[in-house]
């Protein structure tokens, strides 16, 4: 993983700062929202008036099209500097093919690389480092919000995430096991397929369509399952939640907005959370491409292969 991403400095340090910054800004505007949220519920029962009410609604709203905006720019960029790489590997396999400097020389795979495996490499460093920080730093900033303004509600929130976290971990393994038979027997397929021995290769073929098919079967139980359980785990954390609240308003030690605020921020944080689960899966699977494309042509930087 650290060559990985050592890669992918080297190709694209400069245009990641950018996307740092900006990762770090919409991370940081995220809990501001729900603090205006506590202050206009709390405020509807401590007598707030209409002036107060309107001026807290329209800085809210500014907050919120503000993160919006930055957003925009973010995902742009990413998808640029995306871009960018794609066209950039896609010129390299297409020329060391033509020189000759390939290490593995059969038409087929240099076509599966240029078409599918190239472009997934690609749109994944436009946001291997901009998504996992924005995801990652909105969890904490919402997360410490809540534990600032109710530990208690914060605790049982960060124990729902926990587990989560060792869950995907855990089922990853299984699924970059399978993405990596995936590709080498789609490559072997390919190759089949546009040799002079087309008819020969038929048998031989279909198995390896049978296989990516099989492969994926089982993609789809592991990341379906991983799902249901996530689920499962974020559907327990919004009882508890409400349970824990409702208590502590009954006694005195919390109040109404605090708790509404505590529930949105548990949705808030399902949301980056879903986002970095979706993000590692992927980082997970793009390393296994990567790993087969440096040792075909040396990539983004790093050194060739021995054949």
């Amino acid at each position: 993983m650290i060559e990985f991403y050592a890669a992918i400095f080297r190709a694209t340090g400069r245009a990641q700062i950018l996307l740092i910054v900006l990762s770090l800004i919409v991370a940081g505007l995220s809990p501001i929202p729900l603090e205006y949220q506590r202050d206009i519920i709390n405020g509807l029962t401590e007598g707030v008036d209409e002036t107060a009410l309107y001026g807290l609604g329209l800085e809210m709203g500014a907050v919120i099209l503000l993160s919006l905006g930055l957003k925009w720019v973010l995902g742009y960029r990413s998808g640029i500097v995306g871009e960018d790489v794609i066209r950039r590997l896609r010129s390299m396999i297409a020329e060391r093919s033509v020189n000759g400097e390939m290490l593995v020389q059969k038409r087929g795979t240099t076509a599966s690389m240029i078409a599918s495996e190239s472009e997934a490499l690609g749109k994944f460093v436009g946001s291997s480092v901009a998504e996992p920080l924005l995801q990652f730093g909105t969890l904490v900033s919402v997360l410490g919000y809540v534990a600032v303004t109710q530990p208690r509600l914060g605790l049982v929130i960060a124990l729902i995430v926990l587990p989560q976290a060792i869950i995907v971990m855990a089922t990853q393994m299984r699924i970059n096991t399978l993405v990596q038979e995936r590709v080498l027997v789609l490559r072997h397929a390919v190759n089949g397929i546009t040799s002079s021995e087309l008819a020969a290769e038929m048998e031989g073929i279909r198995k390896d369509f049978d296989r990516i098919y099989e492969a994926r079967r089982q993609m789809f139980v592991w990341k379906l399952s991983t799902k249901m359980i996530l689920s499962a785990l974020n559907g327990a954390g919004l009882v508890v939640v409400l349970v824990v609240g409702g208590a502590l308003v009954i006694d005195g030690r919390s109040d109404v907005g605090t708790v509404v605020a505590a529930t949105v921020a548990l949705g808030r944080i399902q949301g980056p959370w879903r986002q970095l689960v979706a993000f590692y899966r992927n980082m997970s699977a793009v390393r296994v491409q990567y790993e087969l494309l440096r040792d075909a042509i040396g990539l983004l930087g790093a050194r060739r292969a021995a054949p």
